[in-house]
């Protein structure tokens, strides 16, 4: 149950997100937020790929502290500001995964 939750959270909330902010752009925003799950690419790294009890957070490259750093900055540069968004809920939401295991 908690990774189906999860999988749903992580479409949800860039909903939630897109509506609040971005109600003008709806469409444009939501599809961006959900292609930044695109960062999960680097779990093909991992070996096994998937492991329900593994938290990511701090575990795959793209998920580490020095990448949630640089997207913390890209809320500096308006053009990457949406992607930047969309990278920190994911983090967010895989973090809230990791408190719930």
């Amino acid at each position: 149950m908690r990774a189906e939750l999860h999988i749903v959270l992580h479409f949800l909330v860039p909903g939630l997100v897109a509506l609040g902010f971005y109600r003008r752009n709806f469409w444009v925003a939501w599809a961006v937020l959900c292609l930044t799950l695109l960062v999960d690419l680097d779990h093909l790294l991992a070996s096994p790929v998937y492991d329900p009890g593994r938290c990511s957070i701090g575990f795959h490259p793209l998920h580490g502290t020095a990448a949630i750093l640089g997207y913390g900055l890209g809320l500096l540069v308006r053009p990457l500001r949406l992607v930047a968004v969309g990278l920190l809920l994911h983090m967010a939401l895989d973090g809230l995964d990791c408190l719930l295991m």
